[in-house]
């Protein structure tokens, strides 16, 4: 097993949800402008050659739907989502135990998620080599739509502490 191939984790929150009333926190739509705001997450993916082959997604409706906006700018690269019910209540220990369960072969991984956890995760995983501004960033906001791509040359199984390089915090927005 080669240890040394570069793998890039992407932790993406949700778009803006709604909150509509009698409907559960799981069920929660995309407000408009969710759906207006997700397409860019994609785009920026692509822009910036990001492209996932491995994608995990919550299983709830507001995370469905930004991976389903997400996908539609990957267009034909885009890969089968994997719907994980695990994420919608995941600690930040069982999304990272989710994210070991990740074959090696894969190289760009998305999870597409809820905050607070990915906030707390991108500070769990980042090593001391990270993007000090991005770290900042990503710190002090996790916005919807809020994406931290992390660098590692370590297997996903390995993931645990301070494994991976923050290079990009970003919320990207249409232009």
């Amino acid at each position: 097993m080669n240890t040394m191939h570069s793998r890039k984790l992407i932790l993406m929150r949700h778009a803006k949800a709604d909150y509509p009333l009698g409907v559960s926190d799981h069920d929660r739509p995309l407000a408009a402008r969710g759906h207006r705001e997700a397409p860019a997450a994609g785009a920026w993916l692509v822009d910036n050659e990001l492209i996932p082959d491995y994608i995990i997604c919550s299983d709830a409706l507001r995370a469905r739907s930004t991976c389903a906006w997400v996908l539609s700018e990957l267009g034909e690269k885009g890969p089968t989502p994997y719907i994980d019910s695990r994420i919608f209540s995941a600690g930040t220990a069982q999304l990272c135990s989710i994210i070991n369960e990740v074959p090696d072969t894969v190289s760009n991984l998305l999870v597409i998620g809820h905050q607070p956890i990915l906030q707390e995760l991108a500070l769990r995983l980042a090593s001391r080599d990270s993007d000090e501004e991005a770290v900042y960033e990503l710190a002090m906001n996790y916005p919807t739509l809020g994406t931290t791509v992390l660098e590692t040359s370590h297997p996903y199984s390995h993931l645990d502490a301070r494994d991976a390089r923050v290079t990009h915090f970003i919320a990207p927005r249409p232009a």
